[in-house]
């Protein structure tokens, strides 16, 4: 499988098999599972299996253990969905690192096994850095049936940056400390017997019995109350990224700048949790328009999505602006989108093909800043828009690298032309994210993580079959996954100067 594609799975119970090739200066690898409500959070401490709470009170989330070989070893989560309440809507599969990161780590992958047949159902080859914490995929619920999905999300900041993102507080405690109640209500739990300078390993509840372990890096957690926008807990060992207050964010509609004050946290601790607070950027926004995405625009996901992507530019810019394209078989500049304006720039650019699309002359009734559809087609030519963005970052440099968000439905076909114009991109100071809304075949743009013969990996890219049903922390956290690794990777290349 390639990273963000996704395939339906039928077996009613799966083993999730983290393998890698083990040795002498090789981190020991330990496998864990979340099991999270459509939120995007844990209810409670028990929604947490691993090394040492290796069975969830359900007995649907099993941790059965390594197995080593001469020069091989795995990790085994074994998942039985039809035993999953009906509270879990996804099981994320998780990995975490001792004595090293995952790049030190060879032969890296995962492996989804029917765990009645023995057969293989999936395997994702992983890539990663400086990670010490990884979630390799995700089972999750789909119109009542059961998908996986290939993540390959890493956390430099450890399993205490990915624990933040499901609901679980991490303190830092003193060897002294007692139980602690923080203000949202939740209980934290500090290990007596762990060095001041470690995260404590959660205590096992009496209902989920264990068998202890030697000691590795974990948590003290606890579940946060669940809620479709809540932002994530917040680290106290780790200092706060405040959100940054974007020009004309005043002049939002309340309810549209309590959203944006929420979004904004919740980009601001994905990059802090990927090593990237206080990072600046330029944001550009291009959005598929041609005739296969006509539902998402009439259903106004293309809108809520244009809302979501504004809160990145107001935390990464805070001229809070964001350039955009639209695009089918040509590409067409849209307006500046300036934050305080965004009500009536929704309404007024967030178009996709027009009734009249094969009449002569101009629709009448545009306003002269919009464009015209008509001339922006209906077909899929990724290239065009690609070759014009990168032609406005060489003729307005700016001092901040410049991030692309591109979302697309899929049915690209100019495979060559795509892959030949992010190539010569590579020494440009952009990157370039991609995200899929769910069609299919994005050619070339899923295999990018794999091509060779690149001074740099510029282009990210991940599908979701529901944009509109991902939290917006689990969406922050995968538009921004990429982007830190790529500044670290383009400064160290003099692709990026200070």
């Amino acid at each position: 499988m390639s990273k963000g594609s996704n395939l339906p799975v039928d077996a009613q119970a799966v083993h999730v098999e983290i393998a890698w090739a083990a040795g002498a200066g090789v981190p020991d690898i330990d496998a864990s599972a979340l099991l999270l409500t459509e939120a995007g959070r844990v209810r409670d401490d028990g929604d947490f299996v691993f090394y040492n709470q290796p069975r969830h009170t359900s007995d649907a989330v099993t941790h059965l253990g390594k197995r080593n070989a001469v020069g091989a070893a795995t990790d085994t989560i074994e998942v039985d969905l039809s035993l999953l309440e009906p509270g879990v809507d996804r099981v994320v599969l998780c990995a975490s690192s001792d004595g090293g990161t995952f790049g030190q780590v060879p032969g890296l992958v995962l492996r989804l096994l029917d765990a009645g047949a023995g057969s293989e159902i999936a395997r994702f080859d992983m890539a990663a850095a400086t990670e010490t914490a990884f979630i390799g995929g995700e089972l999750y619920r789909r119109q009542g049936k059961w998908k996986f999905r290939a993540v390959g999300q890493g956390y430099a900041s450890g399993l205490a940056g990915l624990a933040t993102d499901f609901g679980i507080t991490v303190e830092d405690p003193s060897p002294a400390a007692a139980a602690s109640t923080t203000a949202d209500g939740s209980t934290t739990v500090p290990g007596a017997t762990t060095p001041p300078a470690a995260p404590a390993v959660p205590p096992v509840p009496p209902a989920a019995p264990a068998t202890p372990l030697p000691p590795r890096p974990s948590v003290a957690h606890t579940a946060s109350a669940p809620g479709p926008s809540a932002p994530p807990s917040v680290l106290s060992a780790v200092p706060s990224a405040a959100p940054r207050l974007a020009k004309g964010e005043e002049r939002l509609p309340v309810d549209m700048r309590k959203r944006l004050s929420l979004r904004k946290e919740q980009v601001a601790v994905s990059l802090r949790q990927h090593g990237a607070a206080g990072v600046t950027a330029r944001v550009v926004l291009v959005l598929d328009a041609s005739g296969s995405m006509s539902f998402l625009y009439s259903k106004g996901v293309v809108a809520d999505v244009v809302e979501r992507m504004a809160a990145v530019a107001a935390q990464l810019d805070d001229d809070g602006e964001m350039q955009a394209w639209t695009f089918a078989s040509n590409p067409a500049r849209l307006p500046d989108l300036l934050l305080g304006e965004l009500p009536e720039w929704l309404r007024l650019h967030v178009r996709v093909g027009e009734m009249s699309l094969f009449r002569r002359g101009r629709k009448k009734g545009l306003d002269p800043s919009q464009v015209d559809m008509r001339e922006v087609g209906i077909q899929n030519e990724e290239q065009k828009v690609i070759a014009e963005v990168r032609s406005f970052v060489r003729h307005s440099p700016a001092a901040a690298p410049t991030l692309v968000l591109f979302f697309s439905d899929g049915g690209v076909y100019r495979n060559a032309e795509i892959e030949r114009e992010l190539r010569e991109a590579v020494e440009e100071p952009i990157f370039w994210q991609f995200v899929g809304l769910g069609r299919a075949n994005y050619g070339v743009l899923e295999r990018f993580d794999t091509l060779p013969g690149r001074l740099v990996d510029n282009v990210g890219f991940f599908a979701v079959d529901d944009i509109g049903t991902v939290p917006d922390p689990e969406l922050y956290d995968r538009l921004l996954s990429e982007f830190p690794q790529w500044i670290t990777a383009a400064g160290r290349a003099g692709i990026l100067r200070s």
